[in-house]
């Protein structure tokens, strides 16, 4: 069995994360190993694949369909889903070698043809249980955590924060990575806004501890796969306000509370009035926060190990009937 993930160890991206895990979860069912590239002169004894982002991984999923070899799994990103095929998905010659498709949220299937739908599963990638941590009453504390990329949104933050500027009773905390462009535009903001900070990128640790602390996680992408930070919220304890895109819907489900339209600020800005108000409140446990806190928690068993696990072996079970 092969993993073909387009990073290895070194990145230690999302990519790399799916691959280690699911080799972990794997390696009780036999030989399994994680290469960069298909074929790689160690492939003799490989009889299941699983590739990970069609573009990336187009080459192996090539050389593998040459060889005559089935059993092979293709593990769809949000920017397969949602850029690269967006509106044509069917027009791509990996989704078409592919005897199985994975989609990492529910709405995922519905970004593909009908004829491709019939292969996909959905599986919902997992994270260890998170113990909830103590959060302040005098304030409401914001996290938001991603590298700051167009498709993340970061301007809707900054413009959320810029609204907001004048209360004290809301701090942000904004994590992750941002080139020079978008560098100076978020210490323009810092400079404006006495209640937010930019804190560059955290050791995952010290990102999970954030989210932890905080009272609501804002998470405002124009695109997602199925974010791993919306799980890593969800299993906290935190409540997450987060953009009404499918990637996030078949993460916390259609009937969730806590959506803003794409792009809204303005929306985004009167969500976290509402939050603050009812921190600040004698009864915050009454309100929009822990409905939603509650509606995380019963998310939070579909984020389970033990259950994605299961739907990995299935899975491979799966592609060694189809050889």
């Amino acid at each position: 069995m092969v993993i073909v993930s387009p990073a290895l160890a070194a990145a230690n991206n999302g990519n790399w994360q799916t691959a280690s895990r699911w080799a972990r979860w794997l390696r009780g069912t036999g030989r399994v190993r994680i290469t960069d590239r298909w074929p790689d002169g160690n492939e003799a004894d490989d009889e299941v694949m699983l590739a990970l982002h069609a573009v990336r991984s187009a080459s192996a999923l090539a050389a593998w369909s040459a060889q005559g070899r089935g059993g092979v799994g293709l593990v769809l990103t949000g920017t397969d889903l949602y850029g690269d095929f967006a509106g044509h998905p069917d027009r791509d010659p990996s989704l078409q070698r592919a005897d199985r498709l994975v989609v990492l949220q529910a709405e995922g299937p519905d970004a593909l043809p009908a004829p491709l739908r019939a292969k996909t599963r959905v599986i919902y990638q997992s994270v260890p249980p998170r113990v909830a941590r103590p959060k302040t009453s005098r304030r409401l504390c914001i996290a938001v955590v991603g590298h700051l990329r167009s498709v993340k949104a970061p301007e809707v933050v900054f413009d959320a924060a810029l609204r907001l500027r004048d209360d004290p009773a809301i701090q942000w905390r904004h994590v992750g990575e941002a080139d020079a462009s978008w560098r100076q535009q978020v210490q323009e903001v810092q400079a404006r806004c006495p209640g937010y900070r930019w804190l560059g990128p955290l050791a995952h640790g010290d990102a999970r501890r954030l989210i932890q602390h905080a009272h609501v996680l804002v998470h405002p992408s124009h695109a997602e796969g199925g974010a791993h930070v919306v799980m890593e919220a969800a299993c906290s304890g935190t409540p997450v306000l987060a953009s009404r895109i499918p990637g996030n819907v078949g993460m916390l489900g259609a009937a969730y509370g806590g959506y803003f339209p794409p792009g809204d600020s303005a929306a985004l800005a009167a969500l976290l009035r509402r939050c603050r108000d009812e921190q600040l409140s004698q009864d915050p446990e009454a309100g929009l926060l822990a409905r939603l806190r509650a509606q995380c928690a019963l998310r939070a068993r579909l984020f389970e190990p033990a259950a994605e696990c299961a739907a990995v072996r299935a899975l491979v079970q799966e592609l060694q009937d189809c050889r």
